[in-house]
């Protein structure tokens, strides 16, 4: 079954945010009279809800990481936001998935106000039917709510992915979900539908394929093959 409907995670997929996410995150740290000059380490904050990862890497409690996520974005939303590149190849593998009327949305755990912001400042946002992230208010921001979260939007579901009749008009079979990291593999399975994992951003193939990933593209070329094949022949 051709794949028509095709969800991209945000960061390490369409967009690099490398140095704009972990200058926000040591800004962040920097609050709390930590001090992190190796950017490189503050990698694993790229792709997972921030308030878990503040959470896992330097153990704050519930409260101070909720605070540590707003501290963050006073920097974000000056400089990080922009602090970003595209990712080679992407742009012309839109252009062919939406040439091959492929349906094209976003489901990011970023807030959804700066994932529309970044998109439009790459001129990539006209791509997308709907472009789908967290609220400022961290209440959705899971990768499996922001998937649901979307399609729901899109019109394609209303219920429990798991139930058919919740479906309207498409098969699950039909949607696929397309990121780097382990929460873009478990939030489409929990939503009943495929996955693709991404090399060429902040996953390892091992990451991903641990995480129950359908199928893995080496770079973005690769990713447009793989979403237009009939799969399943």
């Amino acid at each position: 079954m051709k794949k028509e409907i095709i969800l991209f995670d945000l960061d390490g997929m369409l967009t690099d945010p490398v140095e704009g996410i972990t200058k926000s995150v040591q800004y962040a740290l920097g609050h709390y009279g930590i001090c992190e000059e190796d950017l490189l380490k503050l990698t694993p904050f790229i792709g997972p809800p921030l308030r878990d990862s503040f959470m896992k890497y330097y153990g704050f409690s519930k409260a101070q990481a909720d605070e540590a996520v707003w501290v963050y974005r006073e920097y974000f939303a000056e400089k990080g936001i922009f602090e970003n590149r595209e990712i080679p190849g992407i742009r012309k593998m839109l252009e062919t998935l939406a040439a091959a009327g492929r349906k094209l949305y976003v489901a990011t755990s970023k807030p959804e106000i700066y994932a529309r912001q970044i998109l439009a400042h790459f001129q990539m946002d006209s791509y997308f039917l709907f472009i789908g992230g967290a609220d400022m208010g961290e209440t959705r921001v899971r990768k499996g709510d922001v998937i649901r979260y979307v399609l729901e939007e899109a019109g394609f579901l209303k219920g429990d992915p798991k139930e058919a009749s919740s479906w309207n008009g498409i098969s699950p079979e039909s949607v696929v979900m397309a990121g780097d990291r382990e929460h873009d593999i478990l939030g489409a399975k929990e939503n009943g539908i495929h996955s693709v994992g991404f090399l060429m951003g902040y996953g390892s193939r091992e990451e991903l394929l641990k995480a129950g990933a359908d199928r893995i593209a080496e770079d973005a070329e690769e990713m447009t093959r793989i979403l237009l094949e009939n799969w399943g022949d």
